[in-house]
């Protein structure tokens, strides 16, 4: 039992110390794991205890960036606000005093707000502070800081007016309390009519007159067409109304109309360029009211705190305001010449058929002033006193219209009377090989020579019996009428310009006469046949000249006047003595008040101007396009140049032929030499008469030349006799030319020519080689001829040569220096000059050359001139023929 009991305790024990033996180690184990524990717990709370420090740190670090960032970007859009509001108001809107200029702005800108100030941006470059003004809004003043309020007042003032155009902007000021002295300093507008002062009791009549002024643009210059005067601007490119702003600087209380037009003017001035800048008065709101609010330490904009700009120098708005005044009453520049112009793409796509018609220049609206050539009106007058642009006037209006009509569909002939060559550019020269594709003939410093402008009607008059005759033809009455039946022939429109053309009319010489009933004609029945006359003149006399003839005067009702013009509108029709520089009144009801147009004339005859167009409307010439004729008063034809002369061949053997001699240039539109025939009959001989060498000379060599020309080697006999010593090296270059179909013969010789040829006359068997005697200064050898011994002195030779030659092929073209020494050389005073079939007169009065030589009493109406000759051949002529002789050959 013991046993038993001995080995239960020993199991129990064992059991007992298993037992605590695992209790121990459990006991540890829980020991580790509550250390493990109580060292996660420390770690977990200083762990705890870094979190808000590092959470700080990255929270500040982060509101750093996002504050670096936002004033970053904030710095970033001041600088684009303050970009903005250079693009929205640059120069003199917006341009600080110290380096503030007036600066007009480009065709392509348009002024907007100006700047009062600068917004109050920390750590931020200034922004400007703007206003909308001139085709933006109005603006109202209010506040406690009248001072404050008095300095905004002239700078949003002088902005405007020196952002635009000199005359751009028309000030009106209402000033009761101060009777305008807070204007004082824009008072220099006045003197261009650019500020109204307006007193007490006169608000009520400005206010109808702005509200006037919003409805005739409405009307008449927007008229439906554009929603402002901005958006017409910014598609028309021009702006044809001024800008017009109100100072409203207090007052009594509005009655109820002001108050009404007030409201009016608010809602409709911006669109129209009426604008209000008012203080002590109420505005309605409206979104084109900017409220600015200044008090003595504060201004807003709008609720937009800014600080104000100081006001200018006194003496920088007085002096701007001088310049603005001096520069408008000089006058408005012109307008571009490009104005007048089609597209490039549209350039001669009209048709002429029924008229012509193109812009001279713009209208007080900003639209076009037409010209209108056709049924009616078909002529048209221009005048005005010397430097009012009526040779730019011209230009223009042959720019517009030749840009618009091809050479086919017109053609232009120009012809100033005038000293001066600004019309030569229409021909090709020197300078510039171009010429206008349009112009058929251009006549420079023909001041002396109305015969040239007696040559162009004349003309003009046989291209009208042409049209006239075509159109009997073909049963029709009108050129467009024509044109249509008669599609392939060539009917352009034909518009003669004459410039200074009462020099025509002057006088009562037949030259005068003539042309004054051809112009009548003209004027008469051109208008069917698309003939037009452009008469302009510079003098009252000019106009006076055509008062006579009111039939020809009631012809040309288009009239256009330049400033300070007389005679040209109806006679209580004074609208041209106000005209500013670059204008001119458009009338097309024969000057009658009623028709007036006022249009702007663009500069165009300064050379870049036309030389672009020029070029261009010449590059598109047809290919068979010739030069216009140019005719120069002052010039001096030559004879190699001529095309008669380049036509001169020697005929074919056997082919008869006479002879023709060229003695210098008719004065007449195609450039034609005046010919003398030297055919087998009576009195074919030449003489030149007058005492002017060089002149004389010219006649001799130019005859001379042009028959050599036609005769080959060998097959004519020229004999040159030169008694004068100053003739002799013209002379001598002819003889030298001529080589060996010439014999040369001085005062001692010449009497042997006369008995040689005189003999050879009669005599049988002499060969019939034709004979061209060349004598210069024939009359110095009269002794010598006189005193030859024989049976007929060299005299009697002399006169039977003249007699009997031509009909031998034997011609005499001898110099003479006075008719008196000729009649003396035929036989006295009573001798007949049948003998002597045509002759040239230099400086030789038109009644020395008598009945004898000229048909009729008291010879031609000739009056000597130099380098012009009056050529006559009883043969051809009833009236003598003014030529100028051709220059020396070498």
């Amino acid at each position: 039992m013991a046993d038993v009991r001995g080995q239960l305790v020993t199991r129990v024990r064992g059991m007992l110390s298993e037992a605590l033996g695992a209790t121990r180690n459990r006991l540890a184990d829980a020991d580790a794991e509550l250390a493990a524990g109580t060292e996660r717990l420390a770690r977990v709370r200083r762990a705890a205890a870094a979190v808000p420090e590092r959470v700080g740190a990255a929270r500040d670090r982060r509101l750093a960036e996002i504050d670096a960032r936002h004033t970053a970007r904030i710095a970033e859009l001041a600088r684009r606000a303050a970009a903005a509001a250079q693009r929205e108001a640059p120069g003199a809107a917006s341009a600080p005093w110290s380096r503030w200029q007036a600066t007009p702005p480009g065709r392509a800108e348009t002024p907007g707000a100006v700047r009062i100030g600068t917004v109050r941006i920390p750590d931020a470059e200034p922004v400007p502070a703007l206003v909308p003004l001139l085709d933006g809004g109005h603006v109202h003043l209010a506040g406690g800081d009248r001072a404050g309020i008095a300095a905004v007042v002239p700078a949003l003032l002088l902005r405007s007016v020196g952002r635009a155009d000199p005359g751009g902007v028309r000030l009106f000021g209402y000033d009761p309390e101060h009777l305008g002295g807070g204007l004082a300093g824009f008072a220099p507008l006045g003197t261009a009519g650019l500020l109204t002062f307006v007193g007490p009791g006169g608000l009520g009549r400005l206010l109808d007159d702005l509200v006037e002024q919003i409805r005739r643009i409405n009307e008449t210059v927007l008229a439906g067409e554009y929603s402002s005067l901005r958006e017409l601007a910014a598609a028309t490119g021009r702006r044809p109304e001024p800008w017009r702003v109100a100072v409203l600087l207090g007052g009594d209380e509005l009655s109820r109309h002001e108050r009404g037009q007030l409201d009016r003017v608010v809602r409709t001035g911006a669109a129209c360029g009426v604008h209000l800048v008012v203080r002590g008065i109420e505005l309605p709101d409206d979104p084109t009211v900017s409220r600015v609010v200044v008090e003595p330490d504060d201004a807003r904009i709008g609720g937009l705190p800014v600080t104000l700009d100081d006001p200018p120098p006194a003496t920088l708005v007085t002096e701007t305001c001088r310049e603005v005044a001096s520069r408008v009453n000089a006058g408005p520049p012109p307008a571009p010449f490009a104005d007048l112009l089609p597209p490039p793409e549209r350039m001669w796509q009209e048709d002429s058929a029924h008229g012509l018609t193109a812009p001279i220049g713009e209208g007080p609206h900003g639209r076009p002033v037409l010209l209108t050539l056709g049924d009616y009106p078909p002529h048209a007058l221009i005048g005005g006193p010397s430097g009012t642009g009526k040779t730019n006037l011209i230009f223009a209006w042959i720019g517009a219209l030749a840009s618009r009509y091809s050479p086919a569909e017109l053609e232009f002939y120009l012809l100033d009377f005038k000293e001066g060559v600004s019309f030569a550019r229409f021909a090709q020269g020197r300078r510039d090989p171009s010429w206008l594709p349009h112009m058929r003939l251009v006549g420079i410093n023909v001041n002396t020579d109305r015969e040239f402008g007696l040559a162009l009607l004349r003309f003009l008059a046989e291209e009208l019996r042409r049209r006239a005759d075509a159109a009997k033809k073909h049963e029709v009455t009108k050129l467009a009428e024509l044109r249509a039946v008669d599609p392939t022939g060539h009917w352009p429109r034909i518009v003669a310009v004459v410039d200074e053309f009462q020099a025509l009319l002057a006088g009562r010489d037949v030259v005068a006469r003539e042309a004054a009933d051809l112009l009548e004609d003209l004027a008469r029945r051109g208008r069917s046949q698309g003939i037009h006359l452009v008469l302009a003149s510079q003098d009252v006399r000019g106009i006076e000249a055509l008062w006579g003839r009111p039939a020809l005067v009631a012809q040309f009702t288009l009239r256009i006047a330049l400033p300070k013009a007389l005679r040209i509108l109806a006679e209580r029709n004074d609208a041209a003595q106000s005209l500013p520089r670059h204008h001119a009144v458009v009338n097309a009801e024969s000057g009658l008040a009623e028709g007036n147009e006022v249009a702007r004339i663009p500069s165009a005859s300064d050379w870049e101007s036309w030389s672009e167009l020029q070029h261009r409307l010449w590059r598109m010439r047809p290919a068979d396009a010739a030069p216009a004729r140019l005719f120069d008063g002052d010039a001096i034809p030559r004879l190699a140049d001529a095309p008669d002369f380049r036509a001169l061949t020697a005929p074919e053997e056997g082919v008869p032929r006479s002879p023709v001699a060229l003695l210098g240039e008719i004065i007449d539109v195609q450039a034609r030499s005046a010919a003398l025939r030297l055919p087998r009959a009576p009195g074919r001989n030449l003489a030149v008469l007058g005492t002017r060498v060089d002149e004389a000379c010219a006649v001799l060599d130019a005859a001379a030349r042009s028959l050599a020309r036609q005769h080959r080697p060998g097959t004519a006999r020229f004999s040159i006799a030169c008694l004068d010593q100053d003739a002799d090296p013209a002379a001598r270059a002819l003889y030298e030319d001529l080589a060996d179909d010439a014999a040369w013969y001085d005062e001692e010789t010449l009497p042997e020519l006369m008995a040689e040829v005189g003999d050879s006359l009669g005599a049988p068997g002499t060969r019939n080689t034709p004979h061209y005697l060349l004598l210069y200064a024939v009359d110095a050898a009269s002794g010598q001829l006189a005193g030859r011994a024989g049976r007929r002195t060299g005299l009697e030779q002399l006169r039977r040569i003249l007699h009997d030659g031509p009909e031998r092929r034997t011609h005499v073209l001898a110099w003479w220096r006075g008719v008196a020494r000729m009649r003396v050389d035929l036989g006295g005073p009573a001798a007949r000059t049948d003998q002597i079939g045509a002759w040239v007169a230099l400086d030789v009065q038109g009644a020395e050359l008598g009945s004898s030589l000229y048909p009729g009493t008291g010879g031609p109406d000739w009056y000597p001139r130099s380098w012009r000759g009056l050529y006559f051949d009883r043969a051809v002529h009833r009236t003598g023929q003014v030529i100028i002789p051709y220059g020396p050959s070498r």
